[in-house]
């Protein structure tokens, strides 16, 4: 584990922000760094260059004669630092504090990198498992040319098994296999009423104002117990435990006597269910605000879609649902932005059985499935080209890491779990998939 930390130190001190249209130094370095650190683990490492994405990793090392292969995933790249001013220390920096690693990407999702390097050192380069790689450095704006590529070459990623290492508990000390992620699209939303601005004592009351138009579809999306009112959005009840009330509370900083909108248990509502949320809006500021009609305004709506929804047909749903409106006889410019499809894994083969072992030995507890609200694009076009392939979302995170938020952090010991797991089920999956061959299955 100290020489794992050293590298994770050496990949977070690299400042590798992707930015679309842009493939900037850092991003070569870090590809370069993790290139490395695969091959002196064993990985017959290889760059795949496509157009409108940074270098991706991947490689091989053989399996044994009846083993299964398992791929590994992560991405080098990260999010933005944001306000600088906002983190007490510097981001590309990391600092130990209170047994957590403060730093930009050294949870999402450096450490898941370094983790599969440190799975592949237990076994001296050597698992009992065939190993294939896709490390990539676009994963933060989406992927690039990557989420089209796996179907057209799917030898280069062909295994039985795969571990995304994009994920981790939901809280410290909970180990947590995810089998679901929701699908993502985005919608634009806009109208222009006047030419200009017009005075509010003048023409207030009469002129369309585009502010009110906007704000009145927008309140069309969810009906008066904050469920989602758009007709054509998959929902269902979520199997199994969900997340308990008092950590969701908890983790997402909701004010004390708060209510939460929706209604239905809450695994559906953020697991199982979709969800519309307004992440930008264009209207005037209240400082400095003047009297007038707003002739323009413009927003962006987020769409989280059941993971086995596609998500342009969700996408679609919303579209039709905004362009039916006409708040005050004015109609809607609406356009579809960007998608992403969600998954859902299927939890009963051989390595789901390996895993739950390996998990649940390495922290000392049963292991909790849960779904993700959020989206990692690869995973569902893995699955197309791989549909027969198991896939495992797991990770060295947690849910009060603050990813993508100032002072980013990696508890130190699910780093040190996640890493131990994912080397145990690497030998785990070998015996538990030659006995399913045995077995006939």
């Amino acid at each position: 584990m100290p020489g794992l930390r050293s590298d994770l130190e050496r990949l977070v001190r690299i400042p590798s922000v992707s930015v679309p249209g842009r493939i900037d130094r850092p991003l070569l370095d870090a590809f370069e760094l993790v290139s490395q650190l695969f091959a002196d683990a064993g990985v017959a490492v290889e760059r795949l260059d496509l157009p409108g994405t940074a270098p991706v990793l991947t490689g091989e090392i053989a399996a044994p004669e009846g083993a299964p292969t398992v791929l590994l995933y992560s991405h080098y790249d990260v999010v933005p630092v944001g306000d600088e001013a906002q983190w007490t220390s510097p981001p590309f920096e990391p600092t130990e504090r209170d047994g957590a690693l403060v730093g930009r990407g050294v949870a999402d999702t450096k450490s898941n990198v370094i983790a599969h390097v440190g799975a592949l050192r237990a076994w001296g380069g050597r698992p009992p498992v065939g190993i294939k790689l896709c490390i990539e450095g676009y994963e933060e704006i989406g992927s690039g040319a990557l989420t089209s590529y796996p179907q057209t070459d799917p030898a280069r990623f062909q295994a039985d098994a795969m571990v995304i290492g994009d994920m981790g508990s939901i809280r410290p000390g909970l180990p947590t296999l995810t089998t679901a992620l929701r699908g993502m699209a985005n919608v634009t939303v806009q109208t222009r009423t006047l030419e200009s601005g017009k005075h509010s004592g003048l023409y207030g009351g009469a002129a369309p104002d585009a502010l009110l138009a906007l704000l009145q579809a927008l309140a069309s999306l969810h009906d008066a117990a904050g469920d989602v009112a758009v007709a054509g959005l998959r929902r269902n009840e979520w199997e199994g435990p969900a997340q308990p009330e008092a950590d969701f509370r908890e983790l997402g900083t909701i004010v004390d006597g708060m209510p939460l909108i929706g209604t239905g248990g809450l695994g559906s509502r953020v697991w199982s269910g979709p969800a519309i949320t307004v992440t930008g809006i264009d209207a005037p500021s209240v400082d400095g605000a003047v009297n007038a009609v707003s002739p323009y305004a413009r927003a962006l709506l987020n769409v989280r879609v059941h993971p086995e929804q596609d998500a342009v047909e969700a996408q679609r749903a919303v579209i039709d649902h905004l362009r039916a409106q006409r708040p005050f006889g004015i109609e809607l410019d609406v356009q579809p932005g960007a998608t992403g499809n969600g998954f859902a894994a299927a939890t009963d083969g051989p390595a789901y059985a390996a895993a739950r072992e390996a998990w649940s030995q390495a922290w000392g507890a049963d292991v909790l499935l849960a779904g993700s609200g959020g989206s990692i694009p690869i995973v569902s076009a893995l699955a197309r080209a791989l549909p027969r392939a198991e896939a495992l979302l797991v990770g060295t995170t947690d849910g009060f890491a603050n990813i993508h938020g100032p002072d980013e952090r990696l508890l130190l010991s699910e780093f040190e779990r996640a890493t131990i797991a994912e080397a145990d089920f690497l030998g785990r999956y070998a015996s538990a998939f030659s006995a399913d061959r045995s077995a006939g299955r």
